[in-house]
């Protein structure tokens, strides 16, 4: 919601045919844009073009047209003959391309190694590095982070183009060097501010935060504010972007929205459950250990995403079958029979096992039906039960149902499990 942007506006194409296809997902698109939101752009357009010049080229003419002062390219950097991006961007912007010496020797220090180790060294190496280093006159290169150097272009008239290699570890480490190039900082100073607000919430439906908005705009005026909403892992993220002078309206709703939710609240200053859980079991000298079955080991992959999470997680065991749970996490075999592998009571023990088997301060068991089969009336596909204990006698045990396919049941496990580990090891965060 709002009134037209006061913001430069900005548009992101994504190169390459296999985005088309379906091959891969784009990452680039939504990590570039989140950024560009972040300095104060307004994200007008976010474009998928395929190899082919005629394409890219529309793109590019196309956002031209919806007059945007910035245009990021990603993809189409590399040696082979349809990475075409640069020379392009060199036609859009009425430029020559011109081999820029500099940046072939920082190709070839590269490259150097690699060709005497793999016996690739020759004259389709040096074709490729040389066609690496071939720009348009006068723009920006940007250092390479693999082979392919970035570039900036100021197009006469504008818009500022940033070319950016595809492999996103390469876009993002080049990041830095695009932001310091003179005609991007030059652009970036004449943005103002972004002041954004992010709020987390779990276990809060959007209809909710529709209803408060609501009632908030019939009291006060937030056409300055572009409010946005969106369910991610589980939590309902609410974003809030003020237009320059705007700031003081959308500090006044986020209160607001956070005062109505405050018992689903997450966090009102964007920090995720996985930032929280690791500032908290570092804070307080915890380990965790996880006992899971439905969930295959979801959970410890989640908790060792992280890094540093050497320094809080102990360990895990994926006790699959109930001879597995029996020992393994030393689950009781006629416990088993009596309650049935998923049940309160299980969760319970392998949270305990698996505390106790590691040595942890927090244990945490899953135990479920993920489905597509295995349901009965008494517990249907979708019935997961989560049980967290902790060595000094906090025990947090809930069995909900869970919605969706086989996949969404495990993943929002993990994301219960994540917010029940939270909300032991930090009382006052977390809402599972």
């Amino acid at each position: 919601m709002g009134e037209g942007p006061d913001r430069p506006r900005a548009g992101i194409v994504v190169t390459g045919s296999e985005l088309l296809t379906g091959a891969i997902s784009d990452a680039n698109g939504p990590w570039l844009a989140r950024r560009l939101a972040d300095l104060g752009f307004e994200v007008a357009h976010v474009v998928s073009a395929g190899d082919r010049p005629e394409d890219l080229v529309r793109a590019l003419d196309f956002l031209a047209g919806a007059g945007v002062a910035l245009i990021v390219t990603s993809g189409g950097l590399g040696p082979t003959a349809d990475d075409l991006t640069a020379e392009v961007v060199a036609g859009f912007a009425g430029l020559d391309m011109v081999v820029d010496e500099d940046v072939r020797a920082q190709i070839d220090v590269i490259l150097a190694d690699w060709g005497a180790r793999t016996g690739f060294a020759g004259p389709a190496l040096d074709e490729a590095t040389r066609k690496q280093a071939t720009i348009p006159q006068g723009s920006t290169p940007l250092p390479p982070v693999g082979t392919a150097p970035g570039l900036v272009v100021d197009r006469p008239g504008g818009p500022l183009v940033v070319v950016l290699p595809g492999p996103p570890r390469e876009l993002q480490g080049m990041w830095p060097s695009a932001l310091e190039a003179p005609a991007f900082a030059a652009l970036l100073a004449t943005v103002p501010p972004a002041h954004p607000r992010l709020l987390r919430f779990f276990g809060l439906p959007e209809s909710e935060i529709a209803a408060t908005l609501r009632e908030i705009e019939a009291s006060t005026d937030v056409s300055g504010v572009e409010i946005g909403t969106c369910l991610r892992h589980s939590e309902l993220e609410v974003d809030l972007r003020p237009r320059p002078g705007a700031e003081a309206v959308a500090e006044e709703v986020a209160r607001e929205i956070v005062a109505r939710h405050a018992g689903r609240l997450v966090s009102d200053v964007g920090a995720t459950v996985d930032e929280l859980l690791a500032q908290a079991l570092l804070e307080r000298g915890l380990t965790v250990a996880t006992g899971e079955s439905c969930t295959g080991g979801l959970l410890a992959g989640r908790l060792v995403d992280r890094a540093g999470s050497s320094a809080y997680v102990a360990g895990g065991v994926v006790a699959y079958s109930n001879e597995a749970k029996t020992a393994l996490l030393d689950v009781p075999a006629d416990m088993i029979e009596t309650h049935g592998a998923v049940s309160p009571e299980v969760a319970r023990a392998l949270a305990d096992g698996a505390r106790r088997r590691f040595g942890a301060d927090v244990g945490v068991g899953i135990t479920g039906v993920a489905g597509p089969g295995g349901g009965t009336e008494a517990k249907p596909v979708g019935y997961v039960c989560f049980c967290v204990t902790t060595a000094d006698g906090v025990v947090i045990a809930r069995d909900p149902r869970l919605r969706g396919s086989r996949a969404d049941i495990r993943e929002r496990s993990v994301d219960t499990a994540m917010h029940l580990l939270l909300r032991a090891v930090a009382p006052r965060g977390g809402t599972a």
